[in-house]
């Protein structure tokens, strides 16, 4: 069977596909803008910033806009089965923690929010 004169080729659905880039989903987005909405109540945050690439998803956190970020973290599923595919960076870019659970991870983070919150 020959197609017709301009009409378009059809080409077979090679399946899966990685995908272009990387992201959260709503879980995880949830829980990390639920830690920064509480991190700019304590004072601590006033600005963030998201880049997705085809390698990993970042979250930053800033004290001032202008600044380095106080906090990093981020997902790269290509390390899923090694050290876990979530880091969180200090603002020297200083690993803190790595691991396989979002919370673990946070847990830095929400301890200085504690003592931002007493003090």
């Amino acid at each position: 069977m020959k197609a017709a004169a301009g009409s378009p080729n059809i080409i077979a659905f090679p399946g899966q596909r990685p995908p272009s880039q990387i992201g959260f989903d709503r879980q995880e987005l949830g829980r990390i803008l639920d830690l920064y909405g509480r991190m700019v109540a304590a004072g601590e945050w006033r600005d963030y910033a998201m880049n997705f690439d085809k390698h990993c998803a970042t979250f930053a956190a800033f004290r001032r806009t202008a600044d380095t970020p106080q906090m990093r973290l981020e997902k790269r599923p290509a390390m899923r089965n090694r050290q876990g595919m979530w880091t969180l960076f200090g603002e020297q870019g200083q690993v803190l923690k790595r691991g396989h659970e979002l919370g673990n991870v946070l847990a830095p983070v929400e301890r200085r929010l504690v003592k931002a919150v007493d003090s």
